[in-house]
């Protein structure tokens, strides 16, 4: 049974059979298949929305996953039915500068969205029942505010961070943010310096446990907060994380920054740095609430080190990083070549590589539960991708066509396992085949 089962995740068809016969409930199958590799290897563009007079930043699917909405340096928020490429409605959001996220409150009958963009604004915009839609502005960052943090299951709660180091809480019933934390750098003896704040890139939260979120910026440390303890000191101006995530040898590696981080359903972590690679944590592997400190240092020799995932190329944009699948069985990212990788999580193995953007590609938006994810980058444009391939390629054509990248792929695939068994200078080699081969 355990093979017969290995074979429905790795071939679809197998999965089909046991459908039809009975041996499996249509929602055992629908999770079976949406997972399995031959789907994901057959994953290719689906179609454009075109409206945008800008880079298109953000992509966000509602709950329900019929709608679309996207955001631009037009400054303007486009909603989208993306099965029939049709534009909805589109509307000014009142931003002064480049939106870089826009979220759809959920239980808001897709009539509520909050922005935030390089003016350093988070405004909400209401749709009133004559389609016209007033915004207005909730509260404002120092700097530019890459990303939000929507409660899950609320229709009123949401989380920002900004250049400022600041995480500012909102509820949509009030009309005041709440400072929650300034997030200050966590090396020793540097906790009183005035530029000692950490701009801030990324937020989420963990959907096992919404009291806990996650943030990263511009040092080497993911901290993860406990939102009730944060209500408890932020009239006290504490920066108290209660742990710190960081692969053993970037710790005091002023060189790195992190541009994007996601939670799994089950509270993994997945860390994507600057001029680096991705991470996937484990609950059991953080650092600690100081990891500077000598004792954390030393524990860090104990702790197992994390999965790591090779060969995009992270270096001129802020980019995103996301699970893909029923399960979260796939990691997804893109990369300054233009390309979408696909990971399978578990092993790390690269699965699925296709061009997403002429340039540089930014943001990976899965569908909540379909096989399906949207994507944006330089381009003016979003662009959908479903299971559409009839086969399944060895290698994408893309990757044929330049002899450079087929070679390092292998490379890649070697380098993986060096780093899991902990080989030394494994990590700089991998950082160099990266910059080497992943610029086409």
């Amino acid at each position: 049974m355990e093979n017969f089962r290995e074979m429905e995740t790795k071939d679809g068809f197998p999965a089909i059979c046991s459908r039809e016969i009975g041996f499996s409930r249509p929602i055992v199958f629908a999770r079976r298949f949406s997972a399995s590799e031959v789907i994901v290897k057959q994953l290719n563009l689906y179609g454009k929305l075109n409206g945008h007079k800008g880079c298109v930043n953000t992509v966000e699917f509602n709950s329900s996953g019929d709608l679309l909405v996207s955001g631009s340096d037009d400054k303007q928020v486009m909603f989208w039915d993306w099965a029939t490429k049709t534009r909805r409605l589109s509307y000014a959001s009142g931003h002064h500068d480049n939106i870089f996220q826009a979220r759809i409150m959920p239980f808001t009958n897709d009539r509520r969205v909050v922005t935030s963009a390089g003016d350093g604004q988070i405004r909400l915009g209401q749709v009133l029942d004559d389609g016209q839609v007033h915004t207005k502005k909730l509260g404002r960052h120092q700097g530019r505010v890459y990303k939000l943090a929507v409660e899950p299951g609320s229709s009123h709660i949401l989380y920002s961070c900004g250049e400022d180091g600041l995480v500012q809480h909102f509820d949509l019933r009030s009309s005041c943010a709440t400072t929650l934390v300034c997030c200050t750098s966590l090396k020793e003896n540097n906790k009183q310096l005035q530029n000692s704040v950490i701009s801030l890139n990324g937020i989420v939260i963990d959907p096992r446990n919404p009291n806990y979120l996650a943030v990263g910026g511009d040092d080497e440390y993911a901290r993860v907060y406990d939102i009730r303890k944060c209500w408890q000191n932020s009239s006290k101006d504490l920066d108290e994380p209660v742990d710190t995530f960081c692969p053993r040898h970037l710790v005091k590696d002023d060189s790195v920054n992190i541009t994007g981080l996601a939670y799994s359903y089950t509270s993994e972590l997945l860390v994507s740095y600057n001029d680096e690679l991705i991470y996937l944590f484990q609950k059991n592997m953080g650092l600690g609430p100081i990891p500077s400190s000598s004792t954390s240092l030393e524990a860090t020799q104990e702790l197992e080190e994390p999965q790591v995932f090779i060969g995009h190329r992270n270096s001129q944009t802020v980019k995103g990083v996301s699970f893909f699948g029923p399960n979260d069985d796939y990691v997804l990212s893109g990369s300054d070549c233009g390309h979408i990788f696909i990971w399978s999580k578990k092993g790390a193995k690269l699965v699925r590589l296709m061009k997403g953007d002429r340039r540089i590609l930014n943001q990976l938006e899965p569908h909540p539960h379909k096989p399906f994810f949207a994507t944006c980058g330089i381009e003016s444009s979003v662009k959908l991708w479903a299971p559409m391939e009839t086969g399944v390629p060895p290698l994408p054509e893309n990757v044929q066509k330049d002899p450079l990248l087929t070679m390092a792929i292998p490379c890649l695939k070697t380098i993986t396992m060096m780093i899991q068994m902990k080989v030394p200078g494994t990590v700089t080699l991998a950082r160099y085949i990266i910059q080497t081969f992943f610029v086409l």
